[in-house]
């Protein structure tokens, strides 16, 4: 690969523990002549990439740890190759491929491909779609991450036939994305919908932003994972300080599950303050865009998945509109981590045979 034309911003200290899973999935065969298309879900602390046929059914996957810390240069280097080795265990050529679609955490300059900053990995001005072009010999686009799942859900998962689809994805930031009638809603050259960023707290807690009391600080899994690590401190929350301490990077969606679980209701009273916030930033929303359809996803909605329904249902039903109130329908995502690459490679796909 020649010399790459990337800035690496400082350098990342998160592990850099690779895995990797992959392979052919059984009794998936292509017709030959029938073009194939790649869905390449780049994460914070993983990549997910798929092969597909022409139908959307998977022909191979590969799955690795992103390790960010390591630089753009060796980022790509790596996205690069999980490609080529997506090829390689579908036994076929590069000729073969219609193009690829990667969904981009960040902002991204679209119309270019330039990925302009991503904070979670410590990259910047990074050109992934000219690099990829010139790489494969196939047209290249790319997204917003978060933008990729909420289009897949709605070609492929719980939002298939909505004119108007709204995804909202709590995770470590909270990440939004909306499809109007089946297009990526978008600005001029990026991407939008940072529903994370909306004010909800006056002069709360700094974002990472920078700015103060955006829904991130109070609903996303760093800020709840904090709340959570407090009480435990405090000996409210034993089952925490049993298995996680009050190390934030324990603190993960499945771990929170158990403790509710376990009976650590102070765990379950914080999640539900959470949810009750996101709520009301999701009423706000709804008044302005008139969604029929209301997608949440992400990994503590998948833990999750009816206090989040039920918290955020409630607050629609006192917070919206009320000729607005019948309007739409509040979803859980369906196709888990299959959600990016799969909208990835068909919103690629839309873009390029447009």
């Amino acid at each position: 690969m020649p010399e790459s034309p990337i800035k690496d911003a400082d350098q990342r200290t998160e592990p850099a523990i690779a895995t990797a899973m992959g392979g052919v999935d059984p009794g998936k065969t292509v017709d030959a002549g029938d073009r194939v298309w790649v869905g390449f879900d780049l994460g914070g602390t993983k990549m997910n990439a798929v092969l597909f046929d022409r139908k959307f059914d998977s022909i191979a996957r590969r799955k690795k740890k992103t390790r960010g810390s390591e630089g753009a240069t060796a980022g790509v280097e790596r996205i690069r190759s999980t490609i080529e080795k997506l090829l390689e265990e579908g036994g076929l050529d590069q000729a073969r491929l219609g193009g690829i679609g990667v969904g981009c955490p960040g902002p991204l300059d679209l119309d270019e491909g330039v990925i302009l900053a991503a904070p979670n990995l410590g990259w910047r001005d990074v050109p992934l779609k000219k690099i990829l072009e010139k790489e494969f010999g196939c047209p290249v686009w790319i997204c917003n991450d978060v933008d990729a799942g909420v289009y897949g859900e709605y070609r492929f998962g719980a939002a298939v036939g909505a004119r108007t689809t709204l995804g909202v994805f709590p995770g470590t930031g909270i990440g939004g994305g909306m499809i109007y009638e089946g297009k990526i809603f978008r600005g001029k050259k990026s991407s939008c919908l940072e529903i994370g960023h909306i004010p909800v707290v006056v002069d709360g807690a700094v974002c990472g932003c920078g700015r103060r009391g955006c829904l991130e600080t109070v609903a996303s899994r760093l800020a709840l994972s904090a709340e959570i690590a407090k009480a435990a401190y405090r000996g409210q929350a034993p089952h925490i300080l049993r298995v996680a301490g009050t190390d934030l990077a324990n603190i993960r969606s499945g771990t929170i599950q158990e403790a509710i679980e376990s009976g650590d209701e102070i765990v379950e009273e914080i999640m539900r303050d959470g949810a009750r916030y996101l709520g009301i930033a999701l009423a706000g929303a709804v008044n302005m865009l008139a969604p029929d359809v209301i997608i949440l996803g992400g990994g503590l909605v998948e833990a999750m998945p009816r206090l989040y329904v039920d918290e955020v249902a409630k607050i629609l039903a006192k917070h919206v509109m009320p000729s607005y109130q019948k309007s739409y329908e509040l979803k859980v995502a369906k196709l888990g981590d299959d959600a990016g690459s799969m909208g990835a490679a068909a919103w690629a796909r839309q873009c390029i045979e447009a």
